[in-house]
C-alpha cells in the first residue's frame, strides 16, 4: 500500500468510501459482507475510512463503526461529516455530532468534514445563527476532532469564498476529481486554488461512480495498447498519482472484487507519462458530447434576463453526461429568474453567438431535463424517511 504523509500521520493513499456499501434486496446494508470488506481493507494496508451522516439512511456510520471496533482505535483513521448541506428549518451541530460519536462507537473522529459546501449550503455554514464552524473548531480544541476540513461539489468561486471565510481552520478539502471533471467541472481550477492556499486535497469520485471504470471497446483498446497490464479503472487512479497535492483517494467500493482490484492498483505508484495523460484527455473529450460553448460571453451582454448563459450551457453538458442531483443542485441554488427556465426565447443570444449555437432551444431542453432529475429537497426528505424507517425496525 502507498502511504502519504499528512501532518506526521501515515495515511493510506486509498481510502474506503462507504457511500456505496453492499446492500440486500430490501435496500439495507449487507452488514456481514461490509464487515468482511472492512477487515480485508485493514488487513491489506487501508487505514482511512470515510462515512457520513446521511449515507445508507444513516446506517453507514453504524456499520463501519461496528466493523472497526474489532481493531485498536489507533490503528485506523475514521472520517465522517456534518450534514449542513441538507435542507432543514434549523441546524443543531452539537446534537448531530453527539449522535455520530454514539453511532460509530468512538470518542473522537480522526477527520471531520463539513459536508458539501456548495452554492446553497455555504449560506448555512456561514450563518451565525447556527455557529457550525465555531462549534466544530471547539470540538477540535477539545480533542474530539483531530483534523477538520470540508467537502465540496461547488464551483471555484464557492471554494474561494469559503476559504476566505474560514480557511485558516480548514486543514483539508475533499473534491470530485477525475480526468473527465478536470475540464467538465473545472476540477483543475479547484485543485489549483486549494494547492495555492496550501490545502491538501482528498479525492471523491475518482472513477465517476463507476462511469470511468468501463469505457467503449475502442477506448479500452486504445488504453490497453499503451499499458497492456493495466485495468481500465486503474487509469483513473494512475492519473491522480500525477497530482502531488492529492493525499487520499476515496473509492466507494461495493464488493470484494472492487476492493481487491483497487488495493492491487495502490500497491505501488505508476503515474502516467505526458503522452498517456494526453491520450486520457482525448478519451474524456470524446465522452462529453459537448455543446461547443467557448465562454466568450457575447451572449450575456444582450440577454434581457441577465442569464449566465455560458455557465448554464456548461452545466447542461455535465447533466447530459451524468443526470444526477449533484449536477442539478447547482441550478437549484440559483434564483428562479436566473435558471434556464427563465429564458424568454428572444434569440438575441443566438444571433450573436460566434459558434452558431441555438441557445434558446438548448436552454429549453436543459429545463425539461432538469424536471426529470430528483430535487435535492425531495432526496433529503426521502433520506429522513428512510432513516426513520430503519430506526423503527431497530436497525
Amino acid at each position: 500500500m502507498i502511504y502519504h504523509d499528512f501532518q506526521g500521520l501515515k495515511l493510506s493513499a486509498l481510502g474506503f468510501g462507504t457511500m456505496r456499501l453492499p446492500v440486500l434486496e430490501d435496500g439495507s446494508v449487507n452488514e456481514p459482507l461490509a464487515a468482511e470488506m472492512v477487515h480485508y481493507a485493514m488487513d491489506h494496508g487501508v487505514n482511512y475510512f470515510d462515512t457520513a451522516y446521511p449515507y445508507h439512511g444513516g446506517m453507514s456510520e453504524v456499520v463501519v463503526g461496528k466493523a472497526l471496533a474489532d481493531y485498536p482505535r489507533d490503528s485506523f483513521y475514521l472520517a465522517t461529516k456534518y450534514p449542513g448541506h441538507q435542507i432543514s428549518a434549523s441546524y443543531d451541530p452539537a446534537a448531530v455530532f453527539e449522535e455520530q460519536l454514539k453511532k460509530c462507537g468512538v470518542e473522537y473522529f480522526d477527520f471531520y468534514l463539513l459536508h458539501n459546501v456548495y452554492e446553497n449550503s455555504i449560506k448555512t455554514y456561514m450563518d451565525p445563527r447556527w455557529g457550525i464552524v465555531d462549534y466544530f473548531v471547539e470540538q477540535k480544541r477539545l480533542g474530539r476532532i483531530r483534523h477538520l476540513g470540508f467537502s465540496s461539489h461547488g464551483g471555484v468561486d464557492v471554494l474561494r469564498e469559503f476559504l476566505d471565510y474560514c480557511g485558516g481552520e480548514m486543514e483539508f478539502c475533499q473534491i470530485q476529481l477525475n480526468y473527465l471533471d478536470w475540464k467538465l467541472q473545472d476540477a483543475k481550477g479547484k485543485y489549483e486554488l486549494l494547492t495555492e492556499r496550501g490545502i491538501p486535497v482528498w479525492v471523491m469520485e475518482p472513477v465517476r461512480g463507476g462511469r470511468l471504470a468501463k469505457l467503449s471497446d475502442g477506448e479500452e483498446a486504445l488504453l490497453k495498447g499503451l499499458r497492456p497490464g493495466e485495468g481500465i479503472p486503474a487509469w483513473g487512479f494512475r492519473w491522480l498519482q500525477g497530482l502531488p497535492n492529492v493525499t487520499v483517494v476515496l473509492s466507494g467500493m461495493s464488493d470484494m472484487a472492487q476492493m481487491r482490484d483497487n488495493i492491487q492498483t495502490f500497491s505501488r505508484e505508476k503515474p502516467l507519462n505526458e503522452a498517456e495523460v494526453n491520450t486520457l484527455y482525448s478519451v474524456a473529450e470524446g465522452m462529453m458530447d459537448a455543446i461547443p460553448c467557448t465562454a466568450c460571453r457575447y451572449c450575456c451582454d444582450g440577454c434581457p434576463m441577465g442569464l449566465n448563459i455560458p455557465m448554464l450551457l456548461h452545466t447542461y453538458n455535465d447533466l447530459k453526461f451524468s443526470p444526477t442531483f449533484t449536477v442539478a443542485m447547482r441550478i437549484e441554488a440559483l434564483p428562479e429568474d436566473k435558471r434556464p427556465s427563465a429564458c424568454i426565447g428572444c434569440g438575441a443570444c443566438a444571433a450573436i453567438c460566434p459558434q452558431g449555437i441555438h441557445i434558446p432551444e438548448l436552454l429549453e431542453e436543459f429545463s425539461q431535463a432538469l424536471d426529470k432529475v430528483p430535487k435535492w429537497a425531495d432526496l433529503c426528505r426521502q433520506r429522513e424517511e428512510e432513516a426513520a424507517r430503519l430506526r423503527a425496525q431497530g436497525k
